[in-house]
């Protein structure tokens, strides 16, 4: 009975303001405006759009936002195509537009687009979903435009100055510790060259799939079955390690080459095994992630 009651409570609730169709004139407008708008074509633009058009961004956070009128934005309209290249723009994934009649005789168009492209100056690469809402005129003309975007122009804009984010060193603590733990491998000296890494620390290679890695107890394994089947005559680094110290994010990663001079045990065969390593430092000093650019395929060489 309760359930009954809430269920009558809850409908007499709702009230329609409007219909939502999948398929409308207004769509087939907006769609074809669209992709007018991304091949730069202002003069064909320009017959979709009212006299009063306006075009709002539907994030700012300025009160006194006055909004694009129709000439502005037609004039952003053919700078967007100068400024980029490759501009695509599609219904993003799945999503569909929705036509909204209102009881008042309003109609608003609702579309879920993805924007690609590559600005010509930065070379940012544009990849962004894109949402806006279109309003219709009486005589059919948009009349305005919100959209609720990633700004990707300050990406753009940040492209056209220089700025430095931190600090390169080639004499630093962590480069000392990243030497004296390659070191410890090559003299054999695991559980030393283990100290160095954080117990949580993780491991990834080129080799691995993206998103895969592994802990530091399955890299001790694997380290196992290298020592089983190589003889290691020594490490030695190839130019000198660097220590970044970024600004954003504070991070500090040393980066290093090294040629590891080995004796395959089955047949004595001499292999130079080129790597190079990034290994990135937590605040304790620890080293808690490492990714590794080389090759196993060298360990076969015949």
């Amino acid at each position: 009975m309760s359930m009954i009651l809430l269920t009558g409570i809850i409908y007499s609730q709702t009230k329609k303001n409007g219909t939502v169709f999948i398929e409308h004139p207004a769509i087939n407008i907006v769609e074809a405006m669209q992709q007018a708008d991304i091949a730069g074509d202002s003069a064909k633009v320009a017959t979709y759009l009212a006299d009063d058009f306006k075009s709002y961004n539907g994030t700012t956070r300025n009160k006194d936002a006055k909004g694009m009128d129709k000439a502005a934005f037609l004039n952003w309209t053919v700078n967007a195509k100068k400024w980029t290249s490759y501009r695509t723009l599609t219904r993003h994934g799945e999503a569909y537009p929705d036509a909204i009649e209102y009881k008042d005789g309003k109609i608003w168009v609702q579309t879920w687009n993805y924007l690609k492209g590559v600005h010509n100056v930065t070379g940012v690469k544009i990849e962004m979903p894109v949402h806006n809402l279109y309003r219709f005129n009486d005589d059919n003309k948009i009349d305005m435009v919100i959209n609720y975007n990633y700004p990707v122009g300050q990406d753009i804009r940040a492209g056209f100055a220089s700025r430095t984010n931190g600090t390169i060193y080639n004499q630093h603590e962590y480069i000392n510790k990243v030497r004296r733990m390659m070191a410890a491998f090559e003299n054999s000296d695991l559980e030393h060259a283990y100290s160095y890494f954080d117990e949580k620390a993780r491991f990834s290679h080129l080799e691995m799939s993206r998103g895969e890695s592994e802990t530091l107890e399955e890299v001790k394994a694997r380290h196992k079955g290298f020592y089983d089947n190589f003889e290691i005559e020594s490490i030695d680094v190839v130019g000198y390690p660097d220590l970044l110290h970024y600004e954003i994010g504070d991070g500090m990663t040393v980066q290093s080459w090294w040629n590891f001079r080995l004796i395959r045990k089955s047949d004595k065969k001499k292999i130079i095994f080129p790597a190079m390593y990034t290994h990135d430092f937590n605040k304790d000093g620890k080293i808690d992630r490492t990714n590794g650019y080389f090759s196993t395929k060298v360990l076969d060489a015949k």
